[in-house]
């Protein structure tokens, strides 16, 4: 008899911008500004998930295995951001007459803009809980070859969907 293997892909939304996730924020224990599982609304909470990502809150990265970027998903964004925008933005500044209507950085631009999300977590679960709490460290670790290839097959298939950086808990 074979094993099942749950499959489960979230993408946070924009609900962090309602009256009631506002309220929900306001009495939030974990101290984060939205519901989780949101967008990610401007660089510090996006340098809050990089810290989150690589374990630097108790120094435990033997838990955490980078498959896409690097180190700093600050940096991969403002990377991707200059990338995917560089040249909209030159345009863009070309045509306006008032200096102050011109955009210097738009990660910056995006990140300071209240009504828009800067990035999104795209969270990719293969198995549920009671799946992998009786796999060993090498079984977890072997898997690491079929997220690489979701990550590649998800570029590759849906070109338009940016991906900046990926990284691999095996403790959640």
């Amino acid at each position: 008899m074979s094993e099942e293997l749950a499959y489960s892909i979230h993408l946070g939304s924009d609900k962090n911008k309602t009256a009631k996730a506002k309220e929900v924020a306001k009495n939030n224990p974990s101290g984060e500004t939205s519901f989780s599982n949101n967008g990610i609304q401007n660089a510090t909470q996006l340098s809050k998930v990089n810290k989150h990502n690589l374990r630097d809150y108790d120094n435990n990265r033997e838990n955490i295995q980078i498959i896409y970027g690097t180190d700093n998903l600050y940096e991969d964004m403002q990377s991707l951001y200059f990338q995917e925008f560089e040249q909209a933005r030159i345009e863009y500044n070309n045509k306006q007459t008032r200096e102050d209507r011109k955009i210097k950085d738009y990660f910056k631009h995006i990140s300071q803009d209240k009504q828009k999300d800067l990035a999104c977590e795209f969270i990719i679960e293969l198995g549920d809980m009671d799946f992998w709490n009786y796999k060993d460290d090498y079984y977890k670790r072997g898997m690491s070859q079929v997220y690489k290839e979701q990550v590649q097959d998800l570029i590759r298939i849906v070109p338009e969907f940016k991906v900046a950086n990926a990284v691999i808990h095996f403790d959640e």
